[in-house]
């Protein structure tokens, strides 16, 4: 080669590598906002190659790859992109670009992957990419696309690999030259409008791992007679469409006999469709690697097959809001994988089967809303990793058994409107891992109001009301530091209310009604900023309602029932000053005449001295 040649070589190079740089500037102008400083590093006199997010071949002729990224950027998608003429790799993704695709981006014929999703973008469906012959994957979820998916897209699709067009606005019909494509094997359409029934070519495409269509308006019989032909398919998610079952959405039979043969399949979610039918004994069939089945929220009736222990590697069954009857089986010990039950919200009835407390990874264990019987099971105590069980709606009677205080990592505890009788379990009350809530209403519980509450430092929600429930309400309540909600209402607890509980710093709704609590009611509360929610009606408390914080919100039917209560909350009582009152506890007197050191004030019923040096 002579020396000119080389010499004119070299100055290509550098003339497409100055070009490339003068485009990144140009684009760089275009920012209305960097908040991350991106871009700080782009300038006139830095090494192109050095930038921030770019990367250059490796021979420096060219930019091959521009990557920004989660950079929080806003700023219109300029078409100077396109004059990146050797680009091969474009990532704008999660930032905050809008505009519509530049269609001179159909310049860009080296590009194998472009990933302009999260964004604001608008307009239609890029058609002019389909020029594009080494597009791999492309991504333009997340933003504002609408109109239709044009079939000429997949025209020249054979390069294509990835495809995720999820959360737009995209209409119409899912064309069938999708099968056009046999290279697919991500196709994510999830969350769109899309109507019409999926495409019979999709069978063609036998490398398809994933399929994606969820919240669309897809319609049609399920499409047993195309996921049954993708032998290699991973993941099914056809959730929330119009979709139903075989023999007017009366039997569910062809499509899990069909699904047999997807060997590989690790998650079904078919959700939220009204699909009718009863599950079949073929679902024992389905893959040995399935991982995830979602059939909530159909119409699915009959009881629930035996056959469904035979998918020992399933974690999340989730069978909640259909007509399931007759009993939970024994047989779900055998899913030693299993670490979410769902089985709320059907007809279920019987026992609890004691094999529940088999299960060594469950964490979370919901069947509430059902017509379950009988005692609850000690052996569910031997779920330690238990974080969330939710038992309520039933008919549950028996006491608690107090081998449940074993699950120490929950979080969760619901045993509300059953018939359970006994006392609270110290065991229970002692669980300090319990952040969320605590509910153990409306059941038939007796015995005093445990002191064992108060080891609860984290727990946001206690309710217990509406039990039979006696003793007081203990000063070491204020222990709770991060409760949101007490409720302690229609027992039988008597005794004062502490002056502790101004030190629940957090707590919002604080409801002790329907008991028998007497004295004055501590002025402490009106410290809670939080507290929004008082109800303290159908009581023998007496004296001064107190002013300030919540008294100075809330009306009378916080009070209503305490006919020794008065104060300057609207519809109560107004207090006279012929009247003694006396609070035992505290030991103050306040009569007509003269106060003395913690007496209560006439008009504010707070001690002269707290407000003296709380004010």
């Amino acid at each position: 080669m002579s020396p000119s040649a080389v010499s004119g070589s070299h100055h290509h190079r550098n003339h497409s590598l100055l070009a490339d740089k003068a485009a990144l500037l140009a684009f760089k102008k275009t920012i209305v906002f960097d908040p991350k400083y991106m871009l700080a590093s782009w300038s006139e006199d830095g090494d192109v190659c050095s930038f921030t997010g770019v990367r250059c071949d490796k021979h420096r002729h060219s930019v091959v790859k521009l990557n920004l990224s989660r950079g929080a950027i806003t700023g219109p998608l300029s078409p100077i992109i396109s004059n990146l003429s050797g680009l091969r790799n474009l990532s704008l993704s999660e930032n905050n670009f809008y505009g519509i695709i530049p269609p001179t981006f159909s310049s860009l014929r080296h590009l194998h992957s472009l990933l302009l999703d999260s964004n604001n973008l608008h307009g239609p469906f890029p058609e002019f990419l389909s020029i594009l012959p080494n597009l791999t994957v492309l991504s333009l979820s997340g933003n504002h696309l609408t109109g239709t998916l044009p079939p000429s897209f997949f025209s020249n699709c054979t390069s294509l690999a990835n495809i995720d067009l999820s959360q737009n606005l995209l209409t119409g019909q899912i064309p069938e030259e999708i099968g056009n494509c046999p290279g697919i094997w991500n196709l994510n359409l999830y969350n769109n409008q899309f109507t019409g029934e999926l495409p019979a070519s999709l069978a063609n495409i036998s490398e398809l791992y994933n399929i994606d269509v969820e919240y669309n308006n897809l319609t049609g019989e399920l499409p047993g007679n195309i996921i049954g032909k993708l032998y290699s398919v991973v993941s099914v998610h056809l959730s929330y469409n119009n979709m139903f079952s075989h023999d007017h959405n009366t039997n569910l039979e062809p499509f899990f006999t069909a699904l047999a043969n997807c060997t590989e399949l690790e998650e079904l979610e078919m959700a939220g469709m009204n699909l009718g039918g009863r599950l079949p004994s073929s679902i024992g069939r389905l893959s040995v690697n399935l991982d995830t089945m979602l059939l909530q929220e159909n119409r699915i009736s009959g009881m629930i097959p035996s056959e469904i222990a035979h998918l020992s590697n399933l974690t999340v069954l989730n069978l909640t809001s259909n007509s399931l009857n007759g009993t939970v089986p024994a047989e779900i010990n055998q899913m030693s994988s299993l670490e979410q039950l769902f089985l709320s919200h059907n007809l279920l009835t019987g026992a609890i089967p004691a094999a529940l407390g088999q299960l060594p990874r469950l964490g979370l264990l919901d069947l509430s809303n059902n017509q379950l019987s009988g005692e609850i099971p000690a052996s569910l105590g031997n779920l330690v990793r238990l974080i969330f069980m939710f038992l309520n709606n039933n008919l549950l009677s028996g006491t608690i058994p107090p081998s449940l205080g074993q699950c120490t990592d929950l979080s969760k505890l619901d045993l509300s409107h059953n018939k359970l009788t006994g006392s609270i379990p110290t065991e229970i009350s002692g669980l300090r891992e319990i952040r969320r809530f605590l509910n153990l209403s409306h059941n038939h519980l007796d015995g005093p109001l445990p002191i064992e509450l108060s080891k609860l430092e984290n727990v946001e929600e206690i309710d217990v009301s509406s039990n039979n429930l006696s003793g007081s309400v203990f000063f070491q309540i204020s222990s709770c530091i991060a409760v949101k909600l007490i409720n302690f209402s229609h027992n039988s607890i008597e005794g004062h209310l502490p002056d502790s509980l101004g030190n629940l710093k957090n707590l919002e709704s604080f409801d002790v009604s329907g008991n028998h609590l007497s004295g004055g009611i501590p002025p402490s509360l009106n410290r809670i900023q939080s507290l929004s929610f008082l109800n303290l009606s159908f009581n023998n408390f007496a004296g001064v309602i107190p002013s300030g914080g919540v008294f100075n919100t809330v009306t009378e039917k916080s009070f209503s029932g305490n006919p020794h209560l008065c104060g300057t909350v609207y519809g109560m009582p107004k207090c006279s000053h012929k009247r003694n009152w006396f609070h035992s506890r505290n030991c103050f007197i306040w009569k007509l005449g003269g106060h003395r050191a913690g007496e209560k004030t006439k008009n504010t019923g707070t001690d002269p001295q707290f407000s003296k040096n709380h004010t």
